[in-house]
């Protein structure tokens, strides 16, 4: 196949050129006048799936003809007949392992690391130990390393890097995939020494990045019939530039770098021979990039060469500048270019390295019914599989609240076998009951409660009897998980499946669910399976600790399910990039942090030491992203796009993209300010084209709303504590009474001021009934004692319960001392349940109902009201003109509107505010005596029995930012307390 030669024989291909298929091309030009069978005997070495999957796919598209081998750089044990080695360790074996040994360095000393960090920690010390297997390194090398530590940080590292050590020493029985490689290569190359084979191998499309690689290609080169193929090979860049790739500090950030080193290694010089004669899609438009891309030492050769660069126009004329305002611009706009490109035939690609970018662009596809091809697929994590499975391992970790509940009750492979429609009615029926009844924390005597509550409103008693069965299926499975444990790997992986499993097949324990089904479901299964194989060298850990672990597992894995997505329409990733090819690429996100993504930051080794060690610096993760770059800008038709502004600041350019409009604005004659202009106007087309889409003709606002519904449909009956929000909020009492909505209530029952509210009034109430019975009990101890009696039975908040103890402690010396006085006079007659209130206006067909909290009686038969407030109470001119509650109690009692009171005079009535600031207001009874009440009371009532007078929304509201329940309704926003109310006859 090649000529005979002492050289090493290493190729190049251009930038721009379709790798895949020049490398078929030129495999058939060297092989022509051979026998058909000859292909077959040539060993091709490739490093990825992907580039072994298109040159499949390029040899099936024809002529007819045999197949070489294709291999993959890791799996190399058929290419020596003979010479193999034992499987690798699996990698989540080894994990574990590391797992293990990390966290007991840390329960050993927990001043080295928090807990939190022994994930983060262990995939770390994997990473790195991966490394030093790939390039050689050994754990003696890393701890003679010449530190000067003055923060104390070189001696904690160095014990987790004993770690590593103790692990290395013991690999030579059990390599690890990296260990494993680098040995099998060295045997290869040591074979290939004595016995060179005599038929072709080709190792093609890989940069040689890797230490193990870079053996295996520098050995490749020099066998008789073998050779390298390096793809996006600079051929424009100069001879008397390549020696700057060199010297002490070598600039491996630039993207040619990794082919000069390996030609330093194989002792040849540039240039290389073109493996294919295929010209790039645009000689002049590599030349242009090359230079701009030169090092930064000898960045002043743009002045020597910049004015040499032929065709700037022609270099250019298929590149467009897309520089969006937004991300969410820069988005669309790469939709519409993509959309037309389907319009036009194109096959166009989006490549870049920006996850969010990728799924606004998908979502901006779907306006037109296009799903792009993208190479990255769903985070296994993410997947509905996933998503079941971390919710079920949360079970294990926290005691059960209604919302965690609910998310599993709802989920779509809840109950997926036989009845799950009925399990989605059941699970409707029982959320509304819990929104209604509060049960934050749901245990099985909760369940069966609200599940009784539930159940009353169903007519037939066989639904009834199933719906009970299906309430207590769901308060066994789910409420007696066992909350943060600690056991073995293994019983927490038995357990966790059993669990899944149980929830998935539903009441019938239908074992036909979905949960394993589908790609997705496929994919989870494979990941459980292989923990529960490699549990046991996992040990004892915690609920927190396995609930991390099973998340951890499932987000580094990926799965693909999507349906008959666009062929000509892909999103790839840069290393996807590598080995594809299209009439249109789009490199998105052109934005430093971005291209090139920041380095990782390394807990171990910093530059200088990674440098002496002769491990990977991070310049050379910024040289392969820089060598993407100069691959993808190099395509038939280019769009380069990033967006001005993220979400929180202003961006700056690609470092990459900076040099290119640096030189482009620097080149003489104006010829690069003028092409660069035209990039630019190329992009703001399609920016126009986004304000365009974009475009709304302007709604006029919402009115104040004021309706006029029909005498018959406004309330006739309020309570007391309703009348304010009438004068207040006339639009609430419309919506709630007339339009008959009331407020969801929240699925999880937090601690707010009404819940605190309703447990202050009854621990007041639990103990003046306790006084009236025994008046030795009026002090501190006792209001203390119920007070942790009926929040202990009352709230299951524990910070709550803690929290509003302190307050009723805070304010119990005052208000057993106002008590004292209060009872000198009077003595407690009624309360909430028992003081209840009705005043009816006939002549209006209206009626007043209301409960005061507590009724007092003095010796002479006089009455006195009290009302309860945790917050600060109204003042005595708010309950003139607004909060008229106390005065319509007094002026109800007095018309003997109390059965249980009967007429009465009322002495007095009071506000007892409980709040931080405890104090009492009274009502202002000489002002607005109980007869001047009522007959306000009646005016306003008529006025709104009135067929002209309007609910307006939010007409004396206290302060502006205090939202109400309806608002949303009213369209408030779109309006404001200036805006003039709008009536409206209502039929």
């Amino acid at each position: 196949m090649f000529d005979p030669t002492d050289q090493p024989r290493v190729f190049g291909v251009s930038p721009g050129v379709d790798f895949p298929q020049a490398l078929v091309d030129g495999l058939r030009q060297k092989l022509s006048g051979q026998p058909p069978e000859a292909i077959a005997q040539v060993d091709l070495i490739v490093n990825t799936r992907r580039m072994a999957r298109r040159l499949r796919e390029i040899f099936d598209a024809g002529p007819a003809g045999f197949l070489p081998n294709i291999r993959l750089l890791g799996d190399l044990d058929t290419i020596v007949p003979g010479l193999t080695l034992p499987a690798a360790t699996p990698p989540l074996r080894r994990r574990l392992e590391l797992i293990q040994l990390v966290s007991q360095l840390i329960t050993a000393d927990p001043s080295i690391a928090p807990r939190a960090s022994l994930y983060a920690l262990s995939d770390s010390l994997a990473s790195l130990i991966d490394e030093m297997q790939g390039e050689g390194v050994s754990a003696e090398d890393i701890a003679n390393l010449d530190v000067t530590d003055q923060s104390g940080h070189w001696e904690r590292a160095k014990q987790f890097l004993d770690i590593a050590n103790t692990y290395l020493s013991g690999m030579d029985a059990a390599p690890d995939a990296q260990a494993r490689q680098r040995q099998l290569t060295q045997m290869i190359v040591a074979h290939w020494q004595d016995h060179p084979p005599q038929n072709p191998v080709i190792v093609a499309g890989s940069t040689g990045s890797r230490g193990t690689t870079s053996l295996l290609m520098q050995a490749v080169a020099r066998l008789p019939q073998g050779a390298l193929i390096l793809p996006g090979y600079d051929f424009a860049m100069p001879l008397s530039q390549w020696p700057v790739l060199s010297g002490k500090t070598p600039p491996e950030d630039h993207p040619q770098y990794r082919f000069f080193d390996l030609m330093q290694n194989l002792d040849i010089d540039p240039p290389l021979q073109n493996w294919t004669q295929t010209p790039p899609p645009s000689s002049a438009r590599n030349a242009l990039v090359s230079l701009s891309l030169r090092p930064a030492p000898v960045t002043d050769t743009w002045l020597s060469e910049g004015p040499d660069l032929n065709d700037i126009d022609l270099a250019t004329q298929n590149l467009t500048l897309l520089e969006a305002p937004t991300p969410r611009v820069e988005a669309l706009a790469i939709a519409m270019r993509l959309r037309k490109a389907v319009n036009d035939g194109q096959k166009a690609a989006l490549i870049t390295p920006d996850r969010m970018l990728t799924r606004q662009v998908t979502a901006a596809l779907d306006r037109w019914n296009i799903l792009p091809d993208d190479s990255a697929g769903t985070p296994l994590h993410l997947s509905p599989p996933g998503r079941f499975l971390r919710h079920i391992a949360a079970l294990f970790l926290r005691k059960l609240d209604a919302e965690a509940l609910l998310v599993l009750l709802k989920h779509p492979l809840t109950h997926s076998g036989d009845g799950r429609n009925q399990h989605q009615l059941n699970t409707q029926l029982l959320e509304m009951r819990i929104r209604r009844e509060g049960l934050p924390y749901p245990d099985i005597k909760g369940l069966l409660q609200v599940g009784t509550k539930a159940a009353d409103k169903i007519e037939d008693s066989d639904s009834r009897e199933a719906f009970m069965a299906w309430v207590t299926w769901v308060g066994e499975t789910f409420c007696e998980c066992p909350v943060d444990a600690e056991q073995s790997l293994s019983d927490w992986v038995t357990g966790h499946l059993g669990l899944a499993e149980k929830i998935a097949a539903g009441q019938s324990g239908d074992d036909k669910h979905e949960l394993w089904q589908k790609k997705a479901g496929r994919k989870a299964r494979d990941t459980v399976d292989a923990l529960v194989e490699h549990a046991a060298h996992g040990g004892a850990m915690s609920a927190s600790d396995y609930s991390d672990l099973i998340g951890a597992l499932l987000s580094a894995e990926e799965v693909r399910d999507r349906d008959a997505p666009h062929p000509d329409v892909m999103i790839w990733g840069t290393l996807e990039a590598r080995v594809q090819g299209a009439d249109l690429v789009i490199m998105g996100g052109l934005n430093d942090g971005t291209w090139p993504e920041a380095p990782p930051p390394d807990p171990w080794l910093n530059r200088q030491m990674r440098l002496q060690a002769g491990m990977l610096l991070p310049e050379r993760r910024i040289g392969l992203s820089a060598h993407d770059f100069q691959q993808a800008i190099a395509a038939p038709e280019v769009w380069l796009t990033r967006a001005i502004r993220s979400e929180e600041a202003e961006t700056v350019p690609s470092r990459w993209l900076n040099r290119l409009q640096n030189l482009m604005n620097g080149l003489p004659d104006g010829q690069g300010k003028t092409a660069l202009k035209a990039m630019r106007e190329r992009g703001q087309y399609w920016t126009g084209q986004v304000r365009a889409i974009e475009a709304f003709d302007r709604v006029a606002p919402a009115p104040r709303p004021s309706p006029r519904p029909p005498v018959i449909a406004r309330p006739h009956a309020l309570s007391v504590t309703e009348i304010k929000r009438l004068i207040r909020d006339p639009y609430a009492i419309y919506a709630k009474h007339t339009l008959r909505l009331r407020p969801i209530d929240p699925l999880v029952q937090s601690p707010d001021a009404p819940v605190r509210g309703i447990i202050v009034h009854k621990i007041m109430e639990l103990f003046i009934k306790s006084v009236r019975d025994d008046p030795d009990r009026l002090n501190r101890d006792q209001l203390i004692k119920i007070t942790q009696e009926v929040l202990t039975n009352e709230v299951p908040w524990p910070a709550a319960r803690l929290m509003w103890q302190a307050r009723v402690e805070r304010i119990a010396d005052w208000f057993v001392k106002n008590e004292q006085e209060r009872q000198k006079f009077a003595t407690p007659m009624l309360f909430e349940e028992a003081a209840k209130g009705v005043h009816e206006f006939k002549d209006l067909g209206f009626r007043l109902k209301g409960f005061a909290d507590r009724i007092d009686r003095t010796e002479f038969g006089d009455v006195l009201i009290y009302d309860y407030k945790t917050g600060n109470p109204p003042s005595a001119k708010e309950q003139k003109f607004f909060d008229k509650q106390l005065l319509l109690e007094a002026a109800m009692i007095e018309e003997g509107g109390f059965e249980n009171v009967g007429v009465a005079t009322v002495a007095n009535a009071v506000f007892i505010g409980l709040g931080s600031s405890p104090r009492e207001v009274a009502a202002p009874l000489d002002d607005e005596p109980p007869a001047a009440v009522l007959a306000g009371l009646h005016t306003l009532i008529e006025t709104y029995l009135s067929a002209q007078q309007g609910f307006t929304a939010r007409r004396l509201v206290k302060t502006e930012d205090i939202a109400g329940d309806y608002d949303q309704l009213a369209r408030y926003g779109e309006w404001d307390g200036t805006t003039p109310a709008t009536p409206e006859d209502l039929t």
